[in-house]
């Protein structure tokens, strides 16, 4: 019975095909020790990841070896994502690896995206709020560490490209537990030494040595500040909170110096630039003023000033006569005026004014006279009739008829009722009063 008979290769791409059509193996999370590792020239990365009892070989390409923020080593225990196929040259299955990270450190990762999600939403990433890095600064605040690689980087390289600068170090926790509270509370003393710019960071280290500049303190600190801030965190593939808040972010501290100040050389370049432009407008002023003094040396007026001046004496003529004309009219009218009152009938006859003025004082001497008679007379008649009014409600006029008034103890008794025998009573009369005594109240 003839058999057919299949390659190694077809045996191979068959069971790669396998591999590759599963679900389960296309993106598989797992997590071991690296061992073998190997970084080749290319840029891949080959290892073996084992646990206590099993090992499979992984490839990572150097697209995505490209963004790994550690230098991975054998011992060093990893969380990979990736697919699973087989190497068909080899027939041997292996991870092809996208991601990788350092186990224990995933809870680092859901933290710092958790924040970023945070601090993006209120807004403290958007550019808007970024403030312009100033191009000349004279002074310069440095938030780092007093010891280490970083701070060496930075004053070196600004006493290099601008020694002119003023830097003043605010020395600083930037690695453990106490790290973030300290970096935050420098940026904030910063903010009273009028500086014209901040750099904040520290040098190179693992997720957990940057760990201070992922804190929320930090970033709000930075985002607070009055003075534009330059973070300089690590290496290029280190990326921090603090350097999506801050206003410029730089790869490394080195970069942050190089941002912060020109070189000298710059500085005269521009300098040089600004004298060139400086000196082309000052001749084009020149040029401009001596012409318009040519155009003044050549005017009529200047050519032949006793124009201006003869102008001047016509004109000096011209308000002289009018002023002579205006004060002889003013002359002429006040000279009238004096004619008028000089011919007038009172100076003319004095006494006729004198008299016809005690002619004025007689008549309202005898105008007052009949006035006061007259008032006198109306006041006399209305006292009459009050007199005449008086005497009608006087109760003693009644008494002269014949009426009398009966008193107890000062008042009048209208009712009997209110007596008792042997009461005293006084009996008011029209004229004279008499004391009396009650022997009997009739009903």
């Amino acid at each position: 019975m003839n058999q057919e008979y299949c390659t190694v290769s077809q045996i191979n791409q068959w069971i790669k095909l396998m591999f590759d059509n599963s679900a389960y193996l296309k993106k598989i999370y797992l997590k071991g020790e690296i061992s073998n590792f190997k970084h080749h020239t290319s840029g891949h990365l080959y290892f073996t990841l084992k646990d206590d009892e099993s090992r499979i070989s992984a490839i990572m390409f150097r697209s995505a070896a490209s963004s790994l923020g550690f230098v991975p080593e054998d011992g060093m225990n990893v969380l990979v994502t990736g697919r699973v196929s087989v190497y068909p040259a080899g027939g041997n299955y292996q991870i092809y690896v996208d991601k990788m990270e350092q186990d224990g450190l995933g809870n680092l990762y859901i933290e710092f995206e958790k924040l970023k999600k945070k601090l993006a939403l209120e807004g403290l990433f958007d550019p808007a709020h970024k403030k312009v890095i100033p191009k000349y600064p004279t002074k310069i605040g440095i938030v780092t560490a007093s010891t280490g690689a970083a701070i060496k980087d930075i004053l070196s390289t600004i006493e290099r490209r601008y020694p002119i600068c003023e830097t003043i170090l605010f020395p600083s926790l930037v690695q453990g537990a106490s790290a973030s509270k300290d970096v935050a509370e420098k940026i904030k003393i910063a903010q009273n030494y009028d500086l014209d710019l901040l750099i904040v960071g520290r040098g190179g280290g693992s997720i957990e040595d940057l760990w201070a500049f992922n804190e929320e303190i930090v970033a709000r600190a930075i985002f607070e500040s009055k003075v534009p801030v330059i973070s300089a965190v690590g290496h290029e593939v280190d990326v921090t909170i603090a350097d999506f808040v801050a206003d410029k972010r730089a790869p490394t501290p080195t970069g942050a110096a190089e941002m912060a100040v020109p070189t000298i050389d710059e500085v005269k370049k521009t300098f040089h630039t600004i004298e060139l432009k400086l000196a082309s407008f000052l001749e084009i002023k020149l040029k401009e003023a001596s012409l318009e003094l040519k155009k003044l040396e050549e005017s009529y007026v200047l050519s032949h000033p006793m124009i201006i001046y003869e102008n001047q004496i016509q004109k000096l003529d011209g308000l002289e006569e009018n002023l002579h004309q205006a004060l002889k009219q003013y002359l002429v009218q006040r000279k009238m005026m004096l004619d008028h009152i000089e011919s007038s009938y009172v100076l003319q006859n004095p006494q006729t004014l004198y008299e016809q003025k005690e002619k004025d004082v007689k008549n309202y001497q005898v105008l007052l006279l009949k006035n006061i008679n007259r008032i006198f007379s109306l006041k006399y008649h209305d006292f009459q009739l009050m007199v005449q009014t008086l005497k009608l409600v006087n109760p003693l006029n009644i008494l002269e008829k014949g009426y009398s008034v009966v008193k107890k103890d000062g008042h009048i008794i209208k009712d009997s009722h209110v007596l008792k025998v042997k009461d005293e009573l006084n009996i008011d009369f029209s004229k004279g009063s008499i004391s009396v005594e009650v022997k009997e109240i009739i009903k």
